[in-house]
């Protein structure tokens, strides 16, 4: 039993898990990295034991439907075969029989194959839905790293920025009051006269 078993064995015993490979939402936790190797080989296990699964429901069906028609078959032909004695009528009953054993052994693999599939099914899910926790987590814990990151670097840049606010209006109140000293001590002329020279 691995440690996340372990620990998460418990809580999760007795709880009904959908199979995720179905679940559109299972998918859409993937929308925007993909899964990883261990998640992508749990959900191609899990897709075959389905397949496996609705094959099986198929093949039983339709060893269902022979094996009734092969009844059917042996019914019609057993007058034949016992009361006229005929030689024909034997041989199609005996490959009939042979047809309809087959049908059950078949059927019997398709019952015991469906009987421990869900089980396999409910484990790979299970393993599957562990897989992805850790991922989704490790997931979570990025990106709150990242907001983290991120929120001080804003709070930094944002006093920054009010600093450099505040020093540029006092550099511009310097500049304001820098100008008019200059314009009441040299005049409006030669100030002029400057303006056209250092403003070029």
């Amino acid at each position: 039993m691995s440690r996340r078993e372990e620990v998460f064995g418990p809580a999760l015993a007795g709880r009904e898990i959908p199979v995720l490979t179905l679940d559109n939402k299972w998918h859409k936790l993937f929308a925007q990295s993909k899964p990883d190797k261990t998640i992508t080989h749990l959900q191609t296990e899990l897709n075959d034991l389905i397949k496996r699964q609705g094959k099986a429901n198929t093949e039983r069906k339709e060893i269902r439907k022979l094996k009734k028609k092969l009844m059917q078959e042996i019914m019609n032909n057993a007058e034949g075969a016992s009361v006229k004695d005929d030689e024909t009528a034997k041989k199609k009953a005996k490959e009939l029989k042979r047809l309809t054993e087959e049908c059950s052994q078949r059927q019997q693999e398709c019952e015991k194959e469906l009987l421990s599939l869900p089980g396999e099914i409910e484990r790979v899910n299970r393993e599957l839905m562990l897989a992805t926790m850790d991922n989704c987590y490790r997931r979570l814990w990025q990106n709150k790293r990242e907001i983290d990151e991120s929120a001080e670097w804003i709070e930094k840049t944002r006093i920054e920025l009010k600093e450099r606010l505040g020093r540029n209006q006092e550099l511009e109140q310097v500049n304001q009051e820098l100008y008019a000293y200059m314009h009441d001590i040299f005049g409006a002329e030669v100030i002029d006269i400057f303006d056209m020279e250092y403003q070029k």
